[in-house]
């Protein structure tokens, strides 16, 4: 337990409000207890629009320096949350709160705290694209406006688009210059909706590379229904349906949340009978993925590795490739939001 000591004068004592204090011949000291402060925190937050739950009793945790991933397919939840969370709807019932802040009491604390990049990226079409950076280094208050806006330039690659007018850019530029007014004023938390909706894999790319360097210093949450993005920049994933949480771990414990059973594939250098593979011990089921390759399901608990390459030593034959089958993203989101 870590323990944070300030010190007072006694007359400055009816204006404080410490858990704790010790009284010393001249001065008071108050002993606070450090609480660990979660970046987003959602508390059982429910919005309703007439009939419809849009977000029914969600609670989400996200830790410093998390990259995390909102999938769900359309209609889930997924910007409703968002939209709460960065102060732009209010709950029906439940809280959330970032770095600390409330949004219902402390909204523009919030504000501050958060870089928002909406589905929509509302942009000014007329404005170049340097002009509109400063107009927004401008609403932050930020003081040394000239540096920052060239840094933002830089970041997000802008370089060459920077006296263009927006509305002449492509959309992956547009993303830029949403990213770079999300980044401007250096929040703690990035909230991002469909960041790479609608480009070129490409552009694609590009955006996932800026979201990877923002995120080693900011938490990041951002929403998608590509399952290659999860995969290729979030160390989170939350899947969220009909607006509730059906799956949240690491990207890497995903395979775990499958019941299924574990698939192995492997290819020998001759050709085997179907029926003496499934005499293997372990071998529940098998099915032939070409000319001597076959997938086979293992018993619960099983390994069946050792006793391949018996069966192939046995009848003189040789394993060319043995691994296990990975499950993906995709399939865990087909089979829970069926």
């Amino acid at each position: 337990m870590i323990f944070e000591l300030e010190e007072y004068n006694i007359s400055n004592f009816i204006s404080k409000s410490p858990k704790q204090l010790i009284s010393t011949s001249n001065k008071t000291v108050f002993l606070h207890q450090s609480k660990s402060i979660m970046s987003v925190k959602v508390e059982n937050l429910t919005k309703i629009y007439g009939t419809q739950r849009a977000l029914d009793n969600v609670s989400i945790d996200i830790d410093k320096g998390e990259i995390v991933g909102l999938l769900g397919p359309n209609g889930a939840g997924k910007s409703t949350l968002m939209k709460i969370i960065t102060c732009y709807l209010p709950p029906t019932n439940g809280n959330a709160s970032i770095d600390g802040f409330d949004i219902a009491t402390q909204s523009m604390d919030v504000r501050k705290s958060i870089g928002y990049l909406p589905e929509s990226n509302p942009l000014y079409y007329d404005m170049h694209v340097k002009e509109f950076l400063y107009f927004i280094a401008g609403i932050h208050g930020i003081k040394n406006k000239k540096e920052r806006v060239a840094e933002m330039i830089e970041l997000t690659g802008l370089q060459v688009e920077m006296k263009k007018k927006i509305g002449a850019l492509s959309k992956g530029y547009k993303q830029r210059v949403g990213l770079a007014q999300a980044l401007i004023h250096d929040p703690d938390v990035l909230i991002l909706d469909e960041p790479t909706s609608g480009l070129d894999p490409n552009q694609i790319i590009e955006i996932r590379e800026l979201i990877k360097n923002a995120g080693k210093k900011k938490t990041v949450l951002l929403s998608t229904h590509i399952m290659q993005e999860v995969e290729a920049i979030c160390s989170r994933v939350i899947i969220i349906d009909k607006g509730k949480i059906v799956a949240d771990d690491k990207t890497s414990n995903l395979n775990k949340l499958f019941t299924g059973p574990e698939i192995i594939l492997v290819e020998f250098e001759k050709s085997v009978s179907k029926e003496s593979i499934r005499k293997i011990s372990g071998v529940k089921n098998l099915y032939s993925e070409g000319k001597n390759t076959w997938k086979i399901e293992v018993e619960p608990d099983g390994d069946v590795r050792k006793a391949i390459f018996d069966f192939a030593v046995k009848n003189d034959n040789t394993v060319l490739s043995l691994s296990k089958e990975k499950h993906s993203i995709e399939e865990l989101f087909q089979r829970l939001t069926k």
